[in-house]
């Protein structure tokens, strides 16, 4: 970020302290001798803290005005006392020695503390969204402009591909895509060959309307949005590579000095390093999601007498939770949901593990629920000794509108009907892999024409924030409150139970737990 190997903050409360080590006190002795401190130069000290001394310095004090052409030297001027002299202004005294050296260090130290504070803010952003935003707004800070765009274009092809806007709308977004990708303000900046990666690349167009060769949309669009000129920075790093460009626009022609665009810079090095992580992290999470979307069902079997319905949510770093829907002999339907220990790669390559496992002891003995989770208990027992799931699997007879059921350790489903809703009376038991041998009694549910049987995994209840008795109740009450319009359409149904057993939606962002919901409405 600041050239230098370890972030630092200097206070101002040691810049005097700090003056010996740096020289700054020999450098004074040495200029007090000059006669003319006006004409002085101080030379340029080393660089301070990763800021190049060439960099111009604020007008923290101004340094005095030259003498105007014409005006006598100080040493041959009239004595103010003699009656005769002409009533000329007093000259301005002149500056301490040191004081333009000592306000270039004041300069350094503000600019070190703002770039500091900026990079502070973007370190505690943890999305690729909220990173681009404040890329945006602390790049308008230190430039001077009021709107802005970036652009995520990353080199390697893989995305994501994205544009955010800083005080630009969703139509004004989309009229600068009709715009050629050339002629936009960051368009010669997302070319492969616009040089290096670590180079300062930059494009400055000072006033676009008083350029010849603009493009007629280009003109056309910035008349729309009120734009006269733009200032943007390649996202593009030797390390990073070349991620796209972030660009800001002005109201009027202008463009940021040259310690604007050298702060400006400095701050986008190293947002590109930051958005580069972000980015791997975002490729991650989607990946595992993906593959864990990908080992569960695709769509939901067709089944005579039976309406089916799932809602599926992973986790931000891929968990266990599954479900399955498949047909049988004799007309039969096998209905099962379940979880596995832990999350990330290794849970969710276990969780596919087990359901296809469960499908084939479903085909051969899915009518007999224990024999099932029987096997499917020996097999994690014997594979995957250090791991446990829960499960529950239903063998169903749509014709005759009867549930056989057994759970290993699993939340009981929920029955949703007409005159009544209960949850089902199952036997208590251990999950799978927690005892030498498995085994549990079955139980039977007997549906009536219009009931819904909602099954669902323990992250719905998780996700509540509450203990387990008010979870329950609060899944309770929400499928008993449905109305009764929703209770013939099982999609409707779910969709009702989420919203209102999670208020705040499936996706908050501080949540690792998964959503499954699998509802089975008998005709």
């Amino acid at each position: 970020m600041l050239d230098i190997p370890s972030r630092v903050r200097v206070h101002v409360e040691t810049l005097l302290a700090a003056q010996k080590d740096m020289g700054v006190c020999d450098a004074f002795e040495q200029y007090a001798q000059v006669r003319r401190p006006n004409t002085m130069s101080a030379p340029h000290p080393s660089k301070v803290a990763g800021i190049d001394s060439t960099l111009p310095t604020p007008a923290h004090t101004a340094a005095p005005a030259p003498a105007a052409p014409g005006t006598p030297p100080a040493a041959t001027a009239h004595p103010v006392n003699c009656p005769h002299a002409p009533h000329a202004p007093a000259p301005a005294p002149a500056p301490a020695p040191g004081t333009l050296l000592q306000d270039r260090l004041a300069g350094w130290v503000s600019d070190l503390t703002t770039l500091h504070e900026l990079t502070e803010r973007l370190a505690r952003t943890g999305t690729l969204d909220s990173a681009l935003t404040e890329l945006l707004r602390a790049g308008a800070a230190l430039v001077g402009a009021r709107r802005g765009l970036v652009d995520l274009e990353p080199g390697d092809g893989l995305g994501p591909r994205t544009t955010v806007g800083l005080g630009l709308g969703r139509a004004d977004l989309g009229h600068l895509e009709t715009v050629p990708r050339g002629a936009l303000p960051y368009g010669e900046l997302l070319d492969p060959a616009a040089g290096p990666p670590g180079g300062r690349g930059e494009s400055v167009r000072p006033d676009l309307f008083a350029e010849d060769g603009l493009d007629p949309l280009h003109r056309e669009v910035a008349a729309r949005l009120g734009c006269a000129a733009s200032y943007a920075l390649p996202l593009a790093t030797d390390t990073a590579g070349r991620l796209g460009a972030v660009g800001w626009l002005y109201d009027e022609p202008a463009e940021p000095d040259e310690r604007r665009r050298h702060l400006a810079g400095l701050y986008v090095r190293h947002a590109t390093e930051h958005l580069a992580r972000l980015l791997e992290v975002e490729r991650t999470r989607a990946c595992m999601a993906t593959i864990a979307e990908e080992l569960l069902p695709s769509r939901l079997p067709r089944v005579a007498g039976v309406q089916l319905a799932a809602r599926h949510r992973t986790g931000p770093r891929g968990g266990g939770d599954w479900y399955d829907a498949l047909p049988l002999p004799d007309a039969a339907l096998g209905l099962a949901v379940g979880s596995v220990t832990g999350s990330g790669p290794s849970a969710v390559a276990a969780m596919g593990r087990l359901r296809a496992s469960l499908r084939a002891y479903a085909v051969m003995e899915g009518e007999d629920p224990v024999a099932v989770l029987s096997d499917l208990e020996l097999l994690l027992r014997l594979t995957e000794p250090a791991r446990s799931a829960t499960a529950l699997f239903a063998y169903c007879e749509p014709a005759l509108r009867k549930v056989t059921l057994a759970g290993a350790g699993h939340s009981p489903p929920l029955l949703i009907g007409e005159r009544r809703t209960e949850f089902a009376e199952t036997s208590v038991s251990a999950p799978l892999g927690m005892l030498a041998c498995w085994e549990a009694p079955s139980a039977e549910i007997q549906a009536e024409a219009g009931d819904t049987v909602l099954l669902y995994t323990d992250g719905l209840l998780h996700r509540t924030g509450d203990p387990m008795d008010r979870a329950f109740a609060r899944l309770h009450a929400a499928a008993a409150t449905a109305p009764r319009a929703m209770r013939h359409d099982p999609g409707a149904l779910a969709d009702h139970v989420l919203r209102a057993v999670l208020p705040d939606g499936m996706d908050p962002a501080d949540s690792e737990e998964d959503v499954v919901l699998l509802a089975a409405r008998f005709d």
